[in-house]
């Protein structure tokens, strides 16, 4: 499976990097602007790379887009999807570090347990493992009520 790469912005990148090797990544390389903070971090765990942007900079062209990305809200529609060896040590984390829990630790009918949480910057993370049964053609029986395809 080919590794699979995200980057995010957040306003302060030495801190989102820390909070993210809690999470279990390693920080594998860092990029310092003229103050000498980090501008860029680059984090990993079992093929998944994180790439840390700073909001503010970075030689990013004043654009619309990058105006709105600066302005936020960060991560607005999406949610990343990260599979984890404890999920009750990676609920805990999240707790202690007070994120809101937007959907409650829980078995799922597609075989895993997860629950998903808003970070500290805004974006949007669920959290699984893996569990005995289940399966993609659950989902819709579960939320549904009735056997449909899925495609």
């Amino acid at each position: 499976m080919p590794d699979v790469k995200i980057g995010i912005r957040v306003p302060d990148v030495a801190r989102a990097s820390s909070f993210y090797r809690g999470l279990g990544f390693d920080q594998v390389g860092a990029v310092s602007g003229p103050s000498g903070s980090p501008v860029l971090a680059v984090l990993v765990q079992s093929g998944f790379h994180l790439i840390l942007d700073a909001l503010i900079g970075l030689p990013f062209p004043d654009t619309e887009r990058e105006r709105m990305i600066k302005a936020g809200p960060r991560g607005l529609g999406c949610v990343i999807g990260l599979e984890v060896a404890d999920l009750q040590a990676t609920s805990d984390y999240c707790a202690e570090h007070g994120l809101e829990i937007t959907g409650p630790l829980q078995d799922q009918p597609w075989g895993e347990r997860s629950f998903t949480c808003i970070d500290p910057f805004g974006y949007e993370w669920k959290f699984a493992a893996k569990i005995d049964g289940g399966s993609v053609d659950d989902v819709a029986n579960a939320w549904f009520g009735e056997k449909r395809d899925i495609d």
